[in-house]
Protein backbone atom coordinates (compact mmCIF):
# COMPACT_ATOMS: atom_id res chain seq x y z
CA UNK A 1 0.00 0.00 0.00
CA UNK A 2 1.25 3.53 -0.94
CA UNK A 3 2.47 5.34 2.12
CA UNK A 4 1.04 8.92 2.63
CA UNK A 5 3.21 11.28 3.92
CA UNK A 6 2.04 14.28 6.32
CA UNK A 7 0.71 17.00 3.77
CA UNK A 8 0.19 20.58 4.45
CA UNK A 9 -3.70 20.38 4.18
CA UNK A 10 -3.53 19.09 7.55
CA UNK A 11 -2.46 21.92 9.30
CA UNK A 12 -4.30 24.32 7.03
CA UNK A 13 -8.10 22.72 7.81
CA UNK A 14 -7.03 22.04 11.26
CA UNK A 15 -10.10 23.06 13.73
CA UNK A 16 -8.64 26.59 15.48
CA UNK A 17 -11.97 26.99 18.13
CA UNK A 18 -13.78 24.42 19.86
CA UNK A 19 -16.32 24.82 17.66
CA UNK A 20 -14.80 23.84 14.86
CA UNK A 21 -14.00 20.03 16.81
CA UNK A 22 -16.49 17.71 15.25
CA UNK A 23 -17.68 14.25 16.81
CA UNK A 24 -16.24 15.17 19.87
CA UNK A 25 -19.58 17.25 21.83
CA UNK A 26 -19.15 15.73 25.23
CA UNK A 27 -15.06 16.70 25.04
CA UNK A 28 -15.75 20.11 24.19
CA UNK A 29 -18.68 20.59 26.12
CA UNK A 30 -16.28 19.59 28.89
CA UNK A 31 -13.40 22.15 27.79
CA UNK A 32 -15.59 25.17 27.16
CA UNK A 33 -16.72 24.73 31.45
CA UNK A 34 -12.90 24.92 31.81
CA UNK A 35 -12.36 27.49 29.90
CA UNK A 36 -15.35 29.78 31.08
CA UNK A 37 -14.48 28.65 35.24
CA UNK A 38 -10.51 29.07 34.55
CA UNK A 39 -10.06 25.94 37.08
CA UNK A 40 -8.07 23.76 34.42
CA UNK A 41 -7.24 20.30 35.97
CA UNK A 42 -4.41 17.89 34.42
CA UNK A 43 -5.84 16.04 31.33
CA UNK A 44 -5.53 12.59 29.54
CA UNK A 45 -7.16 12.91 25.90
CA UNK A 46 -7.10 9.05 24.43
CA UNK A 47 -8.44 8.02 21.58
CA UNK A 48 -7.49 6.47 18.09
CA UNK A 49 -5.39 8.82 15.84
CA UNK A 50 -6.44 10.95 13.97
CA UNK A 51 -9.65 12.15 16.21
CA UNK A 52 -8.47 15.72 16.93
CA UNK A 53 -6.68 15.14 20.28
CA UNK A 54 -3.49 17.53 19.39
CA UNK A 55 -5.86 19.99 17.71
CA UNK A 56 -8.60 20.25 20.30
CA UNK A 57 -5.59 21.01 22.53
CA UNK A 58 -4.60 23.63 20.87
CA UNK A 59 -7.73 25.12 20.43
CA UNK A 60 -8.26 24.99 24.32
CA UNK A 61 -4.99 26.92 24.81
CA UNK A 62 -6.62 29.26 22.03
CA UNK A 63 -9.83 30.12 24.12
CA UNK A 64 -7.95 30.28 27.41
CA UNK A 65 -5.32 32.46 26.21
CA UNK A 66 -6.35 34.25 23.05
CA UNK A 67 -4.86 34.01 19.79
CA UNK A 68 -1.35 34.55 21.36
CA UNK A 69 -1.41 31.75 23.03
CA UNK A 70 2.07 30.34 20.80
CA UNK A 71 3.76 33.40 20.68
CA UNK A 72 3.42 34.44 24.59
CA UNK A 73 5.21 30.56 25.16
CA UNK A 74 2.04 30.14 27.67
CA UNK A 75 1.55 26.38 25.86
CA UNK A 76 3.93 24.07 24.50
CA UNK A 77 3.76 21.01 22.59
CA UNK A 78 6.47 17.72 22.93
CA UNK A 79 5.95 14.82 21.16
CA UNK A 80 7.01 12.04 23.47
CA UNK A 81 7.58 9.57 20.35
CA UNK A 82 10.79 11.55 19.01
CA UNK A 83 11.70 12.59 22.48
CA UNK A 84 10.92 9.36 24.81
CA UNK A 85 13.76 9.44 27.48
CA UNK A 86 13.69 10.54 30.93
CA UNK A 87 16.10 13.33 30.02
CA UNK A 88 13.28 14.77 28.20
CA UNK A 89 10.90 15.35 31.22
CA UNK A 90 13.84 16.27 33.55
CA UNK A 91 15.59 18.80 31.01
CA UNK A 92 12.88 20.31 28.58
CA UNK A 93 9.65 19.54 30.55
CA UNK A 94 11.11 20.41 34.18
CA UNK A 95 12.39 24.09 32.16
CA UNK A 96 9.33 24.88 30.93
CA UNK A 97 6.97 23.90 33.75
CA UNK A 98 9.01 25.96 36.90
CA UNK A 99 8.92 29.17 34.69
CA UNK A 100 5.89 31.51 36.65
CA UNK A 101 3.84 33.19 33.31
CA UNK A 102 3.28 36.49 33.13
CA UNK A 103 -0.56 35.96 32.29
CA UNK A 104 -3.65 36.62 34.24
CA UNK A 105 -4.56 32.71 33.76
CA UNK A 106 -1.64 31.89 36.49
CA UNK A 107 -0.31 29.43 34.72
CA UNK A 108 1.14 27.76 31.78
CA UNK A 109 -0.46 24.59 29.79
CA UNK A 110 2.03 21.54 28.10
CA UNK A 111 1.18 19.06 25.80
CA UNK A 112 2.85 15.64 25.79
CA UNK A 113 1.64 14.54 22.58
CA UNK A 114 2.40 10.58 21.75
CA UNK A 115 2.62 10.18 25.80
CA UNK A 116 2.25 6.72 25.45
CA UNK A 117 5.04 6.50 23.54
CA UNK A 118 7.25 7.64 27.13
CA UNK A 119 9.32 4.63 29.07
CA UNK A 120 8.30 3.91 32.32
CA UNK A 121 11.10 5.72 33.96
CA UNK A 122 10.03 8.75 32.25
CA UNK A 123 6.30 8.27 33.07
CA UNK A 124 7.38 8.22 36.64
CA UNK A 125 9.76 10.77 36.61
CA UNK A 126 6.75 12.76 34.99
CA UNK A 127 4.91 11.91 37.83
CA UNK A 128 6.93 13.57 40.00
CA UNK A 129 7.12 16.77 38.14
CA UNK A 130 3.38 17.34 37.91
CA UNK A 131 3.16 17.21 41.81
CA UNK A 132 5.89 19.47 41.75
CA UNK A 133 4.92 22.54 39.20
CA UNK A 134 1.42 22.20 39.17
CA UNK A 135 1.15 25.60 40.73
CA UNK A 136 2.62 27.18 37.37
CA UNK A 137 1.42 24.47 34.61
CA UNK A 138 -1.11 22.36 33.59
CA UNK A 139 -0.15 19.42 31.42
CA UNK A 140 -2.34 17.89 28.71
CA UNK A 141 -1.28 14.34 28.14
CA UNK A 142 -2.52 12.94 24.34
CA UNK A 143 -2.25 8.98 23.85
CA UNK A 144 -4.09 6.83 21.34
CA UNK A 145 -3.37 3.81 23.99
CA UNK A 146 -4.62 5.08 28.12
CA UNK A 147 -3.72 1.73 29.13
CA UNK A 148 0.28 2.59 28.31
CA UNK A 149 0.11 5.16 30.65
CA UNK A 150 0.68 4.37 34.37
CA UNK A 151 -2.01 4.50 37.20
CA UNK A 152 -0.39 7.14 39.26
CA UNK A 153 -0.77 9.33 36.08
CA UNK A 154 -4.03 8.60 34.96
CA UNK A 155 -5.21 9.27 38.57
CA UNK A 156 -4.04 12.72 38.75
CA UNK A 157 -5.63 13.05 35.42
CA UNK A 158 -9.41 14.31 34.08
CA UNK A 159 -9.73 11.62 31.48
CA UNK A 160 -11.30 12.70 27.83
CA UNK A 161 -12.36 9.77 25.41
CA UNK A 162 -12.45 10.91 21.88
CA UNK A 163 -14.64 9.01 19.69
CA UNK A 164 -13.90 7.47 16.22
CA UNK A 165 -15.21 9.87 13.13
CA UNK A 166 -18.13 9.13 11.49
CA UNK A 167 -18.54 9.01 7.56
CA UNK A 168 -20.68 12.33 7.47
CA UNK A 169 -17.99 14.19 10.24
CA UNK A 170 -15.48 13.18 7.36
CA UNK A 171 -17.69 13.62 4.62
CA UNK A 172 -18.54 17.39 5.59
CA UNK A 173 -14.61 18.11 5.90
CA UNK A 174 -13.57 16.59 2.78
CA UNK A 175 -16.74 18.14 1.14
CA UNK A 176 -15.70 21.78 2.17
CA UNK A 177 -11.77 20.98 1.42
CA UNK A 178 -12.52 20.22 -2.32
CA UNK A 179 -15.03 23.53 -2.32
CA UNK A 180 -12.55 25.51 -1.12
CA UNK A 181 -9.30 24.24 -3.11
CA UNK A 182 -11.90 24.29 -6.26
CA UNK A 183 -11.66 20.62 -7.33
CA UNK A 184 -14.43 17.67 -8.26
CA UNK A 185 -15.45 15.21 -5.35
CA UNK A 186 -18.21 12.27 -5.54
CA UNK A 187 -20.15 10.62 -2.88
CA UNK A 188 -18.10 7.61 -3.93
CA UNK A 189 -14.33 9.16 -3.30
CA UNK A 190 -15.95 10.65 -0.04
CA UNK A 191 -16.55 6.91 1.06
CA UNK A 192 -13.34 5.27 -0.25
CA UNK A 193 -11.56 7.74 1.51
CA UNK A 194 -13.57 7.14 4.91
CA UNK A 195 -12.99 3.24 4.74
CA UNK A 196 -9.33 3.33 4.04
CA UNK A 197 -9.13 6.16 6.72
CA UNK A 198 -11.57 3.97 9.07
CA UNK A 199 -12.41 7.28 11.44
CA UNK A 200 -8.99 9.46 10.99
CA UNK A 201 -9.31 12.42 10.05
CA UNK A 202 -5.52 13.43 9.38
CA UNK A 203 -5.30 10.09 6.82
CA UNK A 204 -8.24 11.39 5.49
CA UNK A 205 -7.30 14.46 4.44
CA UNK A 206 -3.52 13.12 3.50
CA UNK A 207 -5.03 10.58 0.81
CA UNK A 208 -7.69 13.87 -0.43
CA UNK A 209 -4.71 16.10 -1.35
CA UNK A 210 -2.92 13.31 -2.89
CA UNK A 211 -5.90 12.08 -5.05
CA UNK A 212 -6.16 16.05 -5.72
CA UNK A 213 -2.87 16.38 -6.88
CA UNK A 214 -3.28 13.18 -9.21
CA UNK A 215 -6.46 14.88 -10.70
CA UNK A 216 -8.81 17.75 -10.46
CA UNK A 217 -11.84 15.24 -10.07
CA UNK A 218 -11.57 12.75 -7.78
CA UNK A 219 -13.50 9.87 -7.57
CA UNK A 220 -13.03 6.40 -6.78
CA UNK A 221 -10.63 5.11 -9.10
CA UNK A 222 -8.44 8.03 -7.89
CA UNK A 223 -8.61 7.38 -4.44
CA UNK A 224 -8.31 3.32 -5.07
CA UNK A 225 -4.94 4.56 -7.24
CA UNK A 226 -3.46 7.07 -4.83
CA UNK A 227 -3.83 4.39 -2.08
CA UNK A 228 -1.70 1.25 -4.42
CA UNK A 229 -4.90 -0.49 -4.32
CA UNK A 230 -7.26 -2.21 -7.15
CA UNK A 231 -10.45 0.07 -8.23
CA UNK A 232 -13.59 -2.20 -6.53
CA UNK A 233 -15.39 -1.96 -9.49
CA UNK A 234 -12.84 -3.51 -11.55
CA UNK A 235 -12.72 -6.53 -8.73
CA UNK A 236 -15.91 -6.99 -8.32
CA UNK A 237 -16.25 -7.20 -12.52
CA UNK A 238 -14.17 -9.58 -12.77
CA UNK A 239 -15.46 -11.37 -9.79
CA UNK A 240 -19.07 -11.17 -11.92
CA UNK A 241 -17.44 -12.54 -14.62
CA UNK A 242 -15.81 -16.01 -13.43
CA UNK A 243 -19.40 -16.15 -11.45
CA UNK A 244 -21.05 -15.94 -14.81
CA UNK A 245 -19.56 -18.79 -16.97
CA UNK A 246 -17.29 -16.70 -18.48
CA UNK A 247 -13.88 -17.47 -17.46
CA UNK A 248 -11.59 -16.39 -20.47
CA UNK A 249 -12.89 -12.55 -20.04
CA UNK A 250 -12.49 -12.77 -15.89
CA UNK A 251 -8.55 -14.33 -16.82
CA UNK A 252 -8.06 -11.58 -19.50
CA UNK A 253 -8.95 -8.78 -16.96
CA UNK A 254 -6.99 -10.28 -14.32
CA UNK A 255 -3.89 -10.56 -16.51
CA UNK A 256 -4.19 -6.63 -17.26
CA UNK A 257 -4.59 -6.19 -13.83
CA UNK A 258 -1.73 -7.67 -13.39
CA UNK A 259 0.32 -6.80 -16.26
CA UNK A 260 -0.07 -3.50 -17.74
CA UNK A 261 -1.93 -1.95 -14.36
CA UNK A 262 0.93 -3.56 -12.65
CA UNK A 263 -1.15 -3.80 -9.45
CA UNK A 264 0.40 -6.39 -7.02
CA UNK A 265 -1.45 -9.82 -6.13
CA UNK A 266 -1.56 -8.93 -2.80
CA UNK A 267 -3.51 -6.02 -3.35
CA UNK A 268 -5.80 -8.14 -6.06
CA UNK A 269 -6.07 -10.67 -3.30
CA UNK A 270 -7.20 -7.77 -0.51
CA UNK A 271 -10.19 -6.10 -2.94
CA UNK A 272 -11.21 -9.84 -3.81
CA UNK A 273 -11.59 -10.52 0.39
CA UNK A 274 -14.04 -7.42 0.21
CA UNK A 275 -15.92 -8.15 -2.80
CA UNK A 276 -16.55 -11.87 -1.76
CA UNK A 277 -19.68 -10.86 1.01
CA UNK A 278 -21.44 -9.01 -1.96
CA UNK A 279 -21.80 -11.67 -3.82
CA UNK A 280 -25.16 -13.22 -5.02
CA UNK A 281 -23.97 -16.99 -3.91
CA UNK A 282 -24.89 -18.70 -0.37
CA UNK A 283 -23.61 -17.94 2.67
CA UNK A 284 -22.20 -21.47 2.74
CA UNK A 285 -20.42 -20.33 -0.69
CA UNK A 286 -19.16 -17.07 0.54
CA UNK A 287 -17.31 -19.15 3.01
CA UNK A 288 -15.73 -21.78 0.74
CA UNK A 289 -14.77 -18.45 -1.48
CA UNK A 290 -13.30 -16.63 1.81
CA UNK A 291 -11.22 -20.33 2.50
CA UNK A 292 -10.13 -20.48 -1.00
CA UNK A 293 -8.99 -17.01 -0.84
CA UNK A 294 -7.03 -17.43 2.12
CA UNK A 295 -5.59 -20.37 0.78
CA UNK A 296 -4.32 -18.75 -2.39
CA UNK A 297 -2.56 -15.73 -0.52
CA UNK A 298 -0.98 -18.90 1.62
CA UNK A 299 0.65 -20.21 -1.82
CA UNK A 300 1.35 -16.66 -2.92
CA UNK A 301 3.12 -15.27 0.29
CA UNK A 302 4.93 -19.47 -0.03
CA UNK A 303 6.40 -18.37 -3.93
CA UNK A 304 3.15 -19.69 -5.91
CA UNK A 305 3.51 -18.22 -9.53
CA UNK A 306 0.68 -15.49 -8.68
CA UNK A 307 -0.96 -15.68 -12.13
CA UNK A 308 -1.46 -19.29 -11.93
CA UNK A 309 -2.73 -19.12 -8.08
CA UNK A 310 -5.46 -16.27 -8.84
CA UNK A 311 -6.36 -17.96 -11.95
CA UNK A 312 -7.52 -20.89 -9.63
CA UNK A 313 -9.50 -19.21 -7.43
CA UNK A 314 -11.67 -17.84 -10.20
CA UNK A 315 -11.76 -20.98 -11.81
CA UNK A 316 -13.42 -22.61 -8.38
CA UNK A 317 -15.60 -19.34 -8.15
CA UNK A 318 -16.66 -19.95 -11.90
CA UNK A 319 -17.77 -23.50 -10.74
CA UNK A 320 -20.38 -21.97 -8.09
CA UNK A 321 -23.85 -21.29 -8.48
CA UNK A 322 -25.99 -17.86 -8.48
CA UNK A 323 -28.31 -17.93 -5.54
Amino acid sequence: MTSITHLPWVEKYRPRTLDEVVNQDEVVATLKNVVASKNVPHMLFTGPPGTGKTATAHAFAQELYGPRYLEDGLFVEINASDERGIETIRERVKTFARTVPFSGVGFRVLLLDESDQLTDAAQHAFRRTMEQFSATCRFILAANYSNRIIEPIQSRCAVLRFKPLTLDSVGRMLRKIAEAERFSLDEEAVKAVYDFSVGDMRKAINILQSAAALSSKVDEKTVYQVMGLVSRGEVRRMLELALDGKFAEARELLRNLIYLDGHQPQDIVSSMSREITALNVSDEDKMKLIDFLGETDYRIAEGGTPEVQLLAFLAKLSLMKRV
